[in-house]
Formats: structure tokens, sequence, C-alpha cells
């Protein structure tokens, strides 16, 4: 079936044949002109300022659009530092001796985060891969592990990449055709919790830190349905954030902390989505 029989029956063409039409036309200094390109066909016109609520759409909607004729109803998302290598693997993001002893160290929940990716991914077979998808940010350290988890019993995963400053690429484990790039930070948190069952969150920096509180927020003030939100390394995360604290402190309110579950291993972080879903 073409995209146009997918599309269904117009009498109006289509914008693909106009597109093709367009390019036909004779050279001539008129259809050399900007102005006469198409604005949809335009990078010019739609990387302008004033058209950011039309990028903000596009970027909301392509996704959105093919995970849902993918038949993609719920995911798990891993959230996680970029930096945490897989164990034995170069810690290059090291800058003096004690943060390459730590990222050695830390490199266990890259393991933890493939085992738990691999755990999600064979109930989501159960649903032919339209329940429980894995999504991370497609970048490496946990992300790439997250994917790889996915890859290593044959399931599709999901890759939410954004345009950074410094080079950065989709890890080779994201299924290729559930591989996408944003750039408003906005559209893609958007894309993370708008099917998410589950939220997993590994050790990491800010990045991992503003995903996991904007979850918070979200579940918190009745915004987001009550879901599980894991927070693998017992140990990292008592010393990262105090929520008794915050409890105590008047800031949040008492019983807050218990939003989120602490574990250290994959089979703990199943185990606790197994029950809340009665699987």
């Amino acid at each position: 079936m073409t995209p146009m029989e997918k599309a269904g029956w117009t009498p109006l063409p289509h914008s693909d044949e106009d597109l093709e039409r367009a390019k036909s036309v004779p050279d001539t200094p008129q259809t050399r002109a900007e102005t006469y390109r198409l604005a949809w066909n335009d990078p010019d016109f739609m990387t302008r300022r004033e058209l950011r609520a039309v990028r903000l759409q596009l970027e909301l909607l392509k996704p959105e659009m093919i995970l849902a004729e993918r038949g993609i109803r719920s995911t798990v998302i891993l959230f996680g530092g970029a930096r945490l290598p897989e164990p034995g693997g170069e810690t290059w993001a090291a800058k003096n001796e004690t943060q390459k002893k730590n990222l050695e160290a830390n490199s266990k929940y890259y393991e933890e985060a493939r085992k738990f990716a691999r755990l999600c991914s064979q109930q989501s077979a159960t649903s032919y891969y339209r329940e429980y998808v894995v999504v991370t940010g497609g970048g490496p350290g946990v992300m790439e592990a997250g994917n790889r988890g996915a890859d290593d019993v044959g399931a599709p995963s999901i890759g939410l990449n954004i345009v950074l400053p410094h080079e950065q690429a989709p890890n080779a484990y994201v299924t290729p055709e559930l591989c996408f790039n944003f750039h408003y930070f906005a559209i893609r948190k958007m894309h993370f919790v708008m099917r998410a069952k589950a939220v997993a969150v590994f050790p990491g920096g800010f990045g991992t830190m503003d995903e996991f509180f904007e979850t918070l927020t979200l579940i918190q003030t009745g915004r987001m349905e009550r879901v599980p939100v894991i927070l693998f390394g017992k140990a990292f995360w008592r010393r990262v954030i105090d929520l008794d604290f915050l409890a105590e402190q008047g800031t949040i309110s008492p019983g807050d902390q218990d939003i989120i579950d602490f574990v250290d291993t994959a089979e703990e972080a199943w185990d606790i989505i197994r029950r809340f879903y009665k699987l």
C-alpha cells in the first residue's frame, strides 16, 4: 500500500506529488528564488524564529505518529548517566583518579540496566512488543545498556536523542526505525512520559536528576498517573537526595517519599513492576 493509499483518496493532489512536480519546472531566475520554494520544503523558512510553534508541533507529531503506527502502547523508561562505562570499559569521562575509580565501581549499574531491559523486553514480547517497550535517551552509558538489553533478546527499543553542542550520536543498539532526534528538550520529555508505565533511574548527573525530578513533580501534582519510579543504587541515591529532610522541612508532604522505590538489582526492580501491574 502506498502512502497515498494509506492516507485515503482525495481529489486534490497530495503534497508529495506536488513536491515532485515542483522539481521538474524549468531552471530560471524565478524558480531559483527562495520565495518560490514550497513553504514546508524550505529549510530557511522552516527554521525562522517565527516558525517555532510549528516546529514544536512537528516534533510532537512525528514520533507520536510513528509509535502509534507501530502499535506501541506503553513503555518503560531508563534514565541514567551517559558517562557510566560497561564493566571493564574505558572511563572516558573521568577527569581525575577519584572519578575514574568511582566510574569503574558504578559500571555495575550498566550491567543492571542491561539485565533490567532484558526483563522488560521479555514481558514486552508477550504483547508482540506493544507494551513495556524500553525507551532511553539513545546515547551512551546507561542509555546504551538499556537499548542493548532489549537487543540481547531480539526486542525493539526506542531512542530519543537530542542535538547537543558536542558530538552525540545514537548508540548502536537503538532500533533504527525507532530512533528519533529532537531540538526541543520539552517535547523530548513529553515523549518520555506519554506512554510510561514505569520509570527506572540509574546513577547519573544533572540530566538524569532533571528527568527524575520532573517525573516526580508530575506524579506529585497529579498531572501524571502514579507509576513505579525506581531508583537503582541505594547507597548512591541516599547520599544524593534526602527526601526525609524535605518532608521534615515541610517543602514536600509526608508520604511524598513513598512515590519512590530503591533497589540494587534488576530482579528487584522488575518484581516491583510485576506486583504493581499484577503481571
